[in-house]
């Protein structure tokens, strides 16, 4: 085997070399097919190869595919801040486009202390999070965020911001069950901001589902009513992460309109572009902007490739195709089906501990055993399997964390394209039975979980 000069997520594991993507499948060099039952990272939310995307990024590249944002504007970035901001609930009117969700939550902390900075208060400088959550991998992201496997190397480096339990209903550290609980993990925001002070806190942020670190945790009807609620009483910004949540992927443009929050900031990525092009943004609100605009009249944040005209049109275009082919519609419905059909599967695999999550970004956990949730232990990398056996199978999962302490627990996100079909979606679930079965079998006759021949 040739040497690599290309450093992949494992070093010395070998990969297999992708060919070309067609509607919800993926092929790779060796002809092998492979039906994409994570959309990447939950992120090509329209499929791939999909024609009128192809043809906007080639007239746009006729046109121009760079121009720096100091310098000039373009009618591809005006165009899409537009569509973003009709699309948007409130008055979540104003787009500052980066490159990665990771950028897009680093532009909304800064936006949320500079409001406070604009208003005359200086003091307002920390953002309180969530364990169990992310929100990305530059520092000041990873800061923000409580996903434990991912801090480990940098916690000298990080701010601590994550302050309070997740809704975790599964795991509810407080053994009780919603709406008998009193929202108590919500009620800590409180707890926590009475401890640390208002004056000195600037946000709050959360993801409306948990992704990578939770495997699609949704929290119970009533919770971000609450955290609103909070947020608004000790005057914080609320920030809603909806890099992975948005754009569709739970069947509206944002996660938190199913519970009729409006955020202060909110964060888009993923499949805002749906993999046809790198980028991001953060959408600040009416409110937000009031003090910046009269002001020092700039939000200091920015990347070379900020609003680039080629991202934006492409962006446009796969905006334009969801509401053009009505695909947000039909979302809920698929999740529903395809929540009930894991469902039943808790019974013929022991193993199968949670099925939660919205419209196309459910998340399934992984226990020892089904009755007393005992997570596998940590030598077993059940999720790692599970990756692996699907993959080998021809189906894609997105592997992600679990547990209440973010280390013991494992877990998968299912997100297929929006676009699939019925036919399709009957195939995923054969896809994940087939890998449900493989894993069986791949344990011990012993029936010790964890212990595979």
């Amino acid at each position: 085997m040739k040497r690599s000069h290309l450093i992949k997520p494992i070093l010395d594991q070998v990969y297999p070399v992708i060919d070309y993507g067609k509607g919800v499948y993926l092929f790779d060099k060796e002809g092998k097919k492979y039906l994409d039952g994570a959309s990447g990272a939950v992120t090509a939310n329209i499929g791939h190869g999909v024609p009128e995307i192809i043809e906007a990024m080639n007239e746009q590249a006729k046109k121009i595919s760079f121009v720096y944002r100091s310098q000039f504007t373009s009618e591809a970035a005006e165009q899409l801040a537009k569509k973003i901001a009709a699309l948007l609930p409130g008055q979540l009117n104003w787009c500052f486009f980066v490159n990665s969700g990771s950028e897009a939550t680093e532009t909304a902390m800064k936006m949320a202390i500079q409001y406070w900075q604009e208003k005359g208060i200086h003091t307002k400088t920390k953002v309180l999070s969530r364990w169990v959550s992310y929100h990305g991998i530059t520092m000041g992201a990873l800061s923000m965020s409580g996903h434990t496997s991912r801090r480990a190397r940098f916690v000298p480096l990080l701010e601590d911001f994550p302050v309070i339990h997740p809704p975790y209903c599964y795991r509810c550290p407080y053994n009780l069950e919603a709406p008998s609980c009193s929202f108590l993990c919500a009620k800590e925001l409180e707890t926590v901001i009475q401890r640390i002070g208002p004056e000195h806190i600037a946000a709050f942020i959360a993801e409306p589902i948990i992704g990578a670190a939770g495997g699609a945790i949704s929290p119970p009807e009533g919770y971000f009513q609450i955290i609103r609620q909070i947020c608004d009483k000790y005057e914080i910004l609320f920030i809603a992460d909806e890099v992975m949540t948005g754009s569709g992927r739970t069947g509206r443009m944002l996660a938190c309109e199913h519970w009729g929050v409006i955020p202060d900031i909110v964060t888009l990525g993923k499949g805002l572009g749906a993999g046809y092009a790198p980028i991001a943004v953060a959408v600040a609100s009416d409110k937000v902007m009031e003090p910046i605009l009269n002001g020092s009249k700039s939000i200091m944040s920015g990347h070379t490739l900020s609003a680039n005209p080629q991202s934006c049109a492409i962006s446009l275009a796969v905006l334009e195709y969801l509401e053009k082919h009505k695909i947000m519609r039909q979302v809920e419905e698929k999740g529903n089906y395809l929540k009930q059909q894991l469902e039943e599967m808790k019974d013929s695999y022991s193993f199968i501990g949670d099925v939660r999550g919205k419209g196309l970004l459910l998340g399934i956990e992984f226990v020892e055993d089904q009755h007393t949730k005992k997570p596998f232990p940590r030598k077993a990398f059940v999720t790692q399997r599970m990756v692996e056996l699907a993959k080998e199978i021809g189906l894609i999962v997105y592997p992600s964390g679990s547990g209440i302490d973010g280390v013991n627990g494992d877990s998968i996100i299912i997100s297929p394209p929006l676009t699939i079909n019925e036919q399709e979606l009957m195939e995923l679930i054969q896809l994940i039975r087939d890998t449900f079965s493989a894993f069986s079998k791949s344990m011990n006759l012993s029936g010790k979980a964890g212990d595979y021949e």
